[in-house]
């Protein structure tokens, strides 16, 4: 929370294939009303105009409440050069082709430092500062353990599969910008395509199309998919549940990868996240399973889910015992329970992003 209470204001862009929204941000909290505009995906000219003209708006509304802004910072989609902020190509935004310095551009069009990263890392960097893992850590307070997370792996399940990964308050970056990539992770059950392809948007809907056999073009979307589900919109039941449960397995399957190198905390976000009723309980059943052959457990860590309220009191307890150390009357504690646990986001992943945004540019600004 070291910026919570910051009065410095630092404009922001949420960057669709779609439309462009435009807002700032001081102390944590949007202030002002947000900026629409087309992002013309196809048309570099016309998008670039529109990113400037969308700030230039959002600078004027400042400048009429005497704020002046002290940076730019924004979640721009991949694969992307963000140290530098140069943008590479990109699949919804195909203007972009060839590699595009908007770092630099708005960095000479308004005269302050603009910081560009990618929103799975700025989700995680929000989650960090604001979220799950100043939560969990306040839990464990609370139950009087002497134990702290200092890292965590945030994901987002939307229209792709995103991730970021933060270590002891530091982003991971990777030396190509590309650290945290969980998109493309290879599935153990299915040798044809990366894990995104069985956890987004279109994998629900692909999945249920082909259970019903009518075409992708022709299916609802993940929301509907979900009503279906649970029986509040007419549809094939099973085929949501089976759609779902797909998606849980391989989220499940994703996640013991993940925590397998990275010992942390896990928080998820994305608009899918919200069916999580429903395939849940698929991802569960993958991380508490074992190998065949040797036997052995998925994840070498126990494995919570912290939105349980039962395992959440489990995990902040603990297993703590003294023991004798040889040779001595004296004793140490120790807890021989390796413990990692997972959970949804409590803030909603948009203003997680914001936060994280907002705190990364500081931030910057501060060790200059």
């Amino acid at each position: 929370m070291k910026y919570s209470n910051d009065q410095r204001t630092v404009m922001t862009l949420d960057a669709g294939g779609t439309n462009f929204v435009f807002g700032a941000i001081s102390a944590y909290n949007e202030i002002m009303d947000p900026i629409h505009l087309p992002s013309a995906a196809n048309n570099l000219e016309l998008c670039l105009a529109n990113i400037k003209n969308g700030f230039h708006a959002v600078r004027s509304r400042l400048q009429e409440r005497g704020i002046a802004p002290v940076a730019i910072s924004f979640a721009f989609p991949g694969p992307a050069d963000y140290q530098n902020g140069i943008i590479g190509d990109l699949g919804n935004l195909p203007a972009f082709r060839g590699g595009i310095a908007l770092g630099p551009m708005l960095e000479e069009e308004f005269g302050i430092p603009t910081f560009v990263n990618n929103d799975g890392d700025l989700y995680a960097y929000g989650e960090s500062i604001a979220g799950f893992l100043p939560y969990i850590n306040a839990e464990l307070e609370k139950a009087g353990s002497p134990r702290r997370y200092k890292n965590l792996v945030g994901l987002t399940l939307g229209t792709g599969f995103g991730g970021g990964l933060i270590c002891s308050g530091e982003m991971y970056i990777g030396d190509n910008c590309s650290g945290m990539e969980v998109w493309a992770l290879s599935q153990r059950y299915s040798d044809d395509t990366n894990i995104e392809e069985n956890i987004s948007i279109r994998a629900v809907k692909r999945a249920y199309a082909e259970a019903v056999g009518i075409s992708f073009e022709n299916a609802p979307n993940p929301k509907d998919i979900y009503d279906i589900s649970t029986g509040a919109k007419e549809g094939n039941q099973q085929a949501a549940l089976d759609a779902f449960r797909t998606m849980g397995r391989a989220l499940g399957d994703a996640l013991c990868n993940i925590l397998t190198m990275t010992d942390t905390i896990a928080v998820i976000g994305g608009g899918v996240a919200g069916a999580r009723e429903v395939f849940l309980p698929a991802a569960l059943e993958e991380m508490n399973s074992r190998f065949k052959k040797p036997d052995n457990p998925r994840l070498t860590q126990k494995i919570y889910y912290l939105d349980s309220q039962a395992d959440l009191e489990e995990f902040t307890t603990g297993s703590v015992m003294q023991i004798t150390i040889p040779g001595s009357t004296k004793t140490v504690t120790y807890d021989p329970v390796a413990r990692v646990g997972f959970g949804f986001s409590q803030i909603g992943t948009s203003k997680a992003i914001s936060i994280g945004a907002y705190a990364w540019a500081l931030s910057q600004i501060d060790k200059k």
